[in-house]
């Protein structure tokens, strides 16, 4: 299979869970956002499980290729810009639709070890670039000396995966966790008067109301 045959098919598998969700998708619905038939996804794949499980590899490269080059000049700067890139969605009008698909496949995990070894394997690229971020911060002074990394990281993780469950089971879009991260980061992390203007600009005030 070649690659740009590999990017057709996992793309179309984003159409198409964006479209009906984890539980009513079918490898027909895969071929039908696809230009390729459904006996060429069976030719590949097994089933829809089997498909799923490589899709979800292919969205952790996509993320890692999405975030392998950070802006800005400081890590403190580096760590607004990859908390603001991971709460943005990289398509924001099937974002919801998405966000739905990703917690029925989470569901399924303790059930399904492929599933659960694909998202721990996410869970710690995450853990481990932020991880990096913030030791980096702390070599260069512009984090508090009694900041753990690991325990900082699996922090923001954690508040990065309740942000997306709350996003799908109450309709709680991440805005507002955005503008609380950066806050976390220039108010707790970093030392007192050594907040700078590095954080990116959120639309949190405007939610304020809801």
């Amino acid at each position: 299979m070649t690659d740009e045959t590999i990017d057709d098919l996992m793309e179309a598998t984003y159409r198409a869970l964006c479209k009906h969700g984890y539980a009513e998708l079918t490898m027909q619905d895969i071929a039908a956002e696809s230009d390729k038939s459904k006996g060429t996804l069976h030719y590949h794949f097994e089933g829809k499980q089997d498909l799923l499980e490589s899709f979800l590899e292919f969205l952790l490269d996509r993320f890692e290729e999405r975030t392998q080059t950070i802006s800005g000049e400081t890590p403190a700067e580096r760590l607004h810009e990859f908390l603001e890139e991971l709460l943005t969605p990289a398509d924001e009008e099937s974002a919801e639709e998405f966000r739905t698909a990703i917690l029925e496949i989470k569901a399924q995990a303790p059930y399904n070890e492929v599933y659960q070894e694909k998202l721990g394997a996410f869970d710690r690229a995450l853990r481990e670039r932020i991880a990096t971020l913030v030791a980096d911060g702390l070599k260069a002074g512009e984090f508090r000396a009694d900041i753990d990394p690991d325990e900082t990281a699996d922090f923001l993780v954690t508040l990065f995966h309740g942000a997306q469950t709350r996003a799908a089971a109450v309709d709680r879009p991440p805005k507002r966790t955005r503008q609380y991260v950066h806050e976390y980061i220039d108010e707790t992390l970093r030392p007192d008067g050594a907040v700078g203007e590095d954080a990116p600009t959120t639309d949190g005030d405007s939610e304020a109301g809801e």
